[in-house]
Order: structure tokens, then C-alpha cells, then sequence
């Protein structure tokens, strides 16, 4: 029994050792996504790693190259494509494409963006989702028509939202 002891706490032993040593080599590999000294045909190498929180560094990194972060806006993990979403270089056809997800907390992220283009929002306030289209009439870059389009929504909260907008905007004299 002694020696069977020995063998499983030397086992629990090395497998600690190893899940370690792979924490530290994620971490690294996060880094090394993340610094803006990190060239691009690595971040293209680092895109394709199966670690989400690697891919979610690049998404958000403002060096990744905008063709990257396309990619990275169709990639399975929901949290890889919200870095994509709130990437200061993401581009409007993204933006545009990421407004579309399926993932309601993606097309929520987007909506609050603060530099999300009108061309996103104008397809989010078409969002089945009523929040979505909440997030969109109370967004700093709606505009007028949009707000005129939430103004007859069929949820009362998002029409007297749109309607402050709109007044919001003729007092700034918009």
C-alpha cells in the first residue's frame, strides 16, 4: 500500500507539474499576442491557436491587421469576436458582419460601442431582440433616421428613447 501511495502522489505530482508548465506557456503565448512589438505573420500564427484566450489577445490588439480581425470575427468563441468588436481598427464591414451574430452578448458589445459605424447600427435597430434595439436608439452614433425608425417601434421603452434622442438632437440643432 506504501509503495502504491508513493506511485499516485508521484503521479498527482507530475500532472500538477504539467497542467503548470502549460499555464505558464498559455500566458506566454497570451503575451506575446497582446504586445504591440509582436509582428504580423506571428499574430497570424497565434490566430490559430486552439487556446480562446489567445485568439481573444489578438482580437484585440490594435496591431492585428484588419483582414485578421475579419477572421477572428466568424471564430467559434463569443468572447474572441466582442475583442474583435472593440478593436479601435476593426472595420466597418466587420462591425457590419459581427452585427449579424448569432451571439446576443456580441451584437449587445457592438451596439455600445462607442465608434461603431452607422452602417452596424442601422441593422441592429432591426435587431429581433428589443435590448438590442434599446442599446441602439441610447448609442452616441445614432442617427436621426434611425432614431425616426425606433420611434415607431412596437416596444414603448425603445419609442420614448428614440423620441428623447430625437429631441436631443434637434436641441443640439442636428
Amino acid at each position: 500500500m506504501p509503495m502504491l501511495r508513493r506511485i499516485l502522489t508521484l503521479s498527482m505530482l507530475t500532472l500538477l507539474m504539467q497542467q503548470t508548465v502549460h499555464a505558464d506557456a498559455t500566458d506566454d503565448l497570451r503575451r506575446e499576442a497582446g504586445h504591440p512589438a509582436t509582428v504580423e505573420s506571428r499574430l497570424r500564427q497565434l490566430a490559430t491557436n486552439p487556446d480562446w484566450e489567445v485568439r481573444q489577445v489578438i482580437a484585440r490588439n490594435r496591431k492585428s491587421p484588419q483582414d485578421l480581425l475579419h477572421q477572428l470575427a466568424a471564430d467559434p468563441h463569443p468572447q474572441v469576436r466582442i475583442g474583435v468588436a472593440t478593436n479601435l481598427k476593426t472595420a466597418e464591414n466587420t462591425f457590419v458582419f459581427l452585427a449579424k451574430d448569432e451571439d446576443l452578448a456580441v451584437r449587445s458589445v457592438v451596439a455600445r460601442f462607442e465608434y461603431v459605424p452607422v452602417s452596424a447600427l442601422l441593422i441592429l435597430s432591426r435587431d429581433p431582440r428589443g435590448e438590442i434595439r434599446m442599446e441602439v436608439a441610447q448609442s452616441f452614433n445614432v442617427t436621426r433616421e434611425i432614431l425616426q425608425a425606433l420611434s415607431q417601434d412596437s416596444l414603448d421603452e425603445i419609442r420614448a428613447i428614440a423620441q428623447l434622442g430625437l429631441q436631443r438632437l434637434q436641441a443640439e440643432g442636428q
